[in-house]
């Protein structure tokens, strides 16, 4: 997922260039259009991390064991205790798909590339089709390369601290740290 959201990254904002190339735009006129990405993709993520955050903490509650009085048609009745998770699980819940991925891959495609515009410009401008492809592919490469080197050092790193009594925060703490990134991002212009 880490290559696909890296590469919607990269290609929107090549695709903007590219339009910008074709219909003679000014660096500063797509700076502009980038700029309003930013702003978009910094909204969804405080959006989505707020979601996200209140969504996690209720699902590491909802798993708490605890107990309902059934009756049963015959009069009788019992206490059942069960969970909210498990009670839940249907035959079927392997092939649900998570929509996470997908929202962070939009939010990716809005994040706007921001050195890559000028780059691309520079050699559109000299009429030097070959070096502007040049240019986005080696730019393409090295951002990528740096998304799954942080991702799979995180993972890795992560992996071996001991978190495990924490396990069921895991979803609030991943919407907790995509607010803040989008706090950072809207508030701190990081």
């Amino acid at each position: 997922m880490v290559l696909l959201c890296g590469a919607g990254h990269i290609l929107s904002s090549v695709i903007l260039g590219f339009i910008g190339i074709a219909l003679g735009l000014a660096v500063s006129n797509l700076e502009s259009i980038e700029s309003f990405r930013g702003h978009l993709a910094a909204w969804f993520l405080v959006i989505f991390g707020l979601f996200y955050f209140v969504w996690g903490i209720r699902r590491a509650f909802r798993g708490r064991a605890h107990e309902h009085f059934h009756l049963h048609q015959t009069g009788d009745g019992h206490f059942h205790s069960h969970n909210h998770i498990e009670e839940h699980l249907h035959i079927h819940s392997s092939e649900s798909k998570s929509l996470t991925p997908w929202i962070l891959f939009i939010i990716f495609v809005f994040g706007p590339c921001e050195p890559l515009i000028p780059l691309v410009m520079y050699p559109a401008a000299k009429g030097n089709m070959g070096q502007v492809v040049l240019v986005a592919l080696i730019f393409g490469f090295v951002t990528i390369a740096t998304m799954l080197i942080v991702v799979l050092t995180g993972f890795f790193g992560l992996s071996r601290l001991p978190f495990h009594k924490f396990e069921k925060f895991s979803h609030a703490l991943a919407g907790f740290i995509i607010l803040l990134c989008g706090i950072a991002v809207k508030f701190l212009g990081l």
